[in-house]
């Protein structure tokens, strides 16, 4: 098992363990099933139950959550630092002994289709989910990460633990942990943790078959009889390690539809001319393949103004190369929104692991900062042509 600590000036400490497993790797199971593990890891263990789970953490004001994505399950912890190795340790129980027992699966089960279903109450996230099945369709990367109600309802205990006994192994782990503690004491009792819970033999690595998918090209759109049409617009971009085109992605899109008011499409679809509830872009990285998309809502009278403009605003960022000093104020942009982001402990923890499960290594400092340095307007030209290339780029309305 991987893993990394690192001392922070902070009463805080955070731990993550992340499990190279998600939703695409579901072959041979019912759909869903890596969310529904999710969901149900804490519902007890060889020797703790669901409700000593739950108020493990939370006696120490401590706290004690997950999340799931296409390509992995992250269990995570956060409490004062003289309580770190609780917090570890027992993420390590969850993920090494958990027991799925049948009458807490079923009350979990509800949760979750409950969760599925409420999507329907949010059409800005339904749209892109269904996008982004639309785009990978006949692949597993279009399989919804929530499943189906009907997959769900057919999820037994016996098939989690399956599922955990042939995913949830050392070398598909990292474990991180950030606290303001020596990072050679961290380190001692980090492996301390490890060992007792998965020992010093290595583990067979299940075998994790990734197959680029084939793109579809579409334009739908569908009458959802909602007050606020929402809108996905885009297509294949860089993968995970495609690091110059990917890192390029990452500029232009903030330029595009960042969160800053300055944004192109913000600056001219709200600010100047109020025509959005919203916009934003969205890019994700999956290890062989990447989505970079816009997305917006708006009122239907607004729609076709809205299309155009983004069509007009990609088509100049296709042609017309940033000048030098735009692109070094993007660049300082998203340079300050990523020290931001990353001053804060968990979401520092978080992608500690995420760059020890994809890259196998934590980037020293200044190197993310030198790699969009390096980024040229060029380099933006040519990385918006392939992603919104008239050719492959895909939408999505819901009216």
């Amino acid at each position: 098992m991987q893993y990394a600590v690192q001392k922070a000036g902070s009463a805080v400490a955070y731990c993550a363990l992340g499990i190279k497993v998600g939703t695409r790797d579901e072959e041979g199971f019912h759909s869903g099933i890596a969310h529904f593990t999710e969901h149900t890891i804490f519902k007890g263990t060889k020797t703790k139950s669901a409700s000593v789970i739950n108020g493990y953490l939370d006696r120490l004001g401590g706290e004690l959550n997950a999340y799931t994505t296409k390509e992995e399950i992250v269990l995570h912890a956060t409490v004062l630092k003289e309580d770190f190795k609780k917090a570890g340790s027992l993420l390590l129980e969850l993920a090494s002994s958990s027991v799925f027992p049948e009458r807490e699966i079923e009350t979990e089960r509800g949760v979750v289709i409950d969760e599925i279903q409420s999507y329907k109450d949010s059409p800005a996230d339904d749209v892109y989910d269904r996008f982004e099945e639309k785009i990978f369709e006949g692949h597993a990367l279009s399989n919804p990460i929530l499943g189906t109600v009907q997959s769900v309802k057919k999820i037994t205990s016996d098939e989690l633990r399956r599922f955990v006994a042939q995913k949830f192994v050392p070398g598909l782990m990292a474990l991180t942990v950030v606290a303001p503690i020596e990072e050679e004491i961290l380190s001692r009792e980090v492996l301390k943790m490890i060992s007792r819970y998965f020992g010093q033999t290595p583990s067979p690595l299940p075998e994790r078959r990734l197959s680029t998918p084939l793109i579809n090209k579409f334009d739908i759109r569908t009458d959802k009889r909602n007050h606020e049409v929402n809108a996905v617009i885009g297509g294949l971009a860089p993968s995970l390690y495609e690091e110059k085109e990917r890192y390029a992605a990452i500029l232009m899109s903030n330029i595009l539809a960042g969160p800053a008011s300055n944004s192109i499409l913000n600056s001219v679809l709200r600010e100047k001319n109020g025509w959005v509830y919203a916009v934003e872009t969205s890019y994700t990285q999956y290890s062989d393949c990447g989505i970079l998309a816009v997305c917006l809502g708006c009122d239907k009278s607004n729609l076709d103004k809205c299309l155009t403009a983004v069509q007009k605003e990609i088509l100049r960022l296709q042609t017309i190369p940033l000048s030098d000093a735009k692109l070094s104020a993007a660049k300082k942009q998203l340079l300050g929104q990523l020290a931001i982001s990353g001053d804060n402990g968990e979401s520092h923890c978080l992608s500690m692991g995420k760059n020890l499960l994809s890259f196998g290594r934590i980037s020293p400092k200044g190197e993310i900062r030198s790699k969009i340095e390096a980024i040229t307007a060029q380099d933006i030209l040519d990385v918006t042509l392939r992603i919104f290339n008239p050719s492959g780029v895909s939408r999505l309305i819901f009216l």
